[in-house]
């Protein structure tokens, strides 16, 4: 078992992101420690959580720790990433129900292993399209998906309700083509 500590760099969210693409895309089980600790309210919040679940889903993974406020994590996938259709909703992981916890980040950790799945695959996500600290989902459309093309990575972005700071209740749909390779 891999065990990575979550502080380390500016010890954000993009450790748990990582370390989750990079287990659904080799099967590698991890535990990730210290999640979120350089962050005044440090632990899983409910974007994280569901890009842990959503992670969770693409390999059939086994968790502990893939609960609200959580500080560690582990992930074991027990399956390769099957792609196909999912359907997310941050406000599933808060504890209030309201949640604009941002969906771009939860793309950005399905997004690679998908690429992998062998199949076509759409994503519905629901939550904040455009929050602070994070990518918008115009930077998504306008800036991310044209670099991603000239690798050749296949995937549309669609914007189907805007959801801002506070309650969130947006929802962008990703579909993802797979892919044999990345290029220069």
């Amino acid at each position: 078992m891999l065990i990575i500590d979550g502080s380390q760099g500016e010890g954000g969210g993009q450790v748990l992101r990582t370390c989750l693409s990079l287990s659904v895309l080799t099967g590698r089980p991890f535990r990730l420690e210290n999640i979120r600790a350089g962050r005044s309210k440090p632990g899983l919040r409910p974007q994280h959580l569901t890009g842990v679940w959503a992670a969770g889903a693409l390999c059939d993974a086994e968790m502990e720790g893939d609960y609200y406020d959580s500080q560690q994590l582990t992930f074991k996938p027990q399956t390769k990433v099957a792609g196909g259709s999912y359907r997310f909703d941050v406000r599933k992981a808060a504890p209030t129900g309201r949640s604009a916890g941002a969906v771009t980040l939860i793309l950005q950790t399905v997004l690679w292993p998908l690429l992998w799945a062998g199949e076509r695959s759409e994503i519905v996500l629901r939550g904040g399209t455009h929050v602070p600290f994070s990518p918008s989902y115009h930077y998504m459309a306008e800036v991310a998906r044209p670099a991603w093309g000239k690798m050749g990575v296949g995937v549309e972005v669609e914007l189907k309700e805007w959801g801002f700071m506070g309650a969130g209740k947006g929802e962008m749909v990703a579909q993802i083509e797979p892919t044999a390779g990345l290029e220069g």
